[in-house]
C-alpha cells in the first residue's frame, strides 16, 4: 500500500512511503483514535526517534554548549551520545 501524505502548509513537503497494507490500516485506525492525521503520527513518530533537520541538530547543540560551557567538539559528543540514545543504538 502506497501512502500519499500531501503538503497543506507552506514548508511541508509531501511523501510517498510504502507499507504492507495490514500495518497502513493499523496506522489509519491509531490517527483516527487520536483525532489525529497519519501526517502527524509519521512526523511525532520520526521526532521520537530523534530524527531532526541539520539546522535543529546545530541549534540544540548550540544551545548546550552555550548553557553548559562546552566547546564544539564536546558539545558534538554528547548530542551524538544522546541522539543514538534515543534511536537505541
Amino acid at each position: 500500500m502506497l501512502i500519499h501524505i500531501s503538503a497543506i502548509l507552506p514548508g511541508m513537503a509531501r511523501l510517498t512511503i510504502g507499507l504492507p497494507d495490514e500495518l497502513h490500516r493499523a496506522l489509519k485506525e491509531a490517527a483516527a483514535r487520536r483525532g489525529r492525521t497519519i501526517g502527524d503520527l509519521v512526523a511525532e513518530s520520526l521526532a521520537f526517534y530523534g530524527i531532526k533537520s541539520g539546522e535543529t541538530a546545530r541549534g540544540l547543540i548550540d544551545k548546550a554548549r552555550a548553557q553548559a560551557a562546552l566547546n564544539e567538539n564536546e558539545a558534538l559528543a554528547i548530542a551524538q551520545e544522546e541522539t543514538r540514545a534515543v534511536r537505541g543504538r
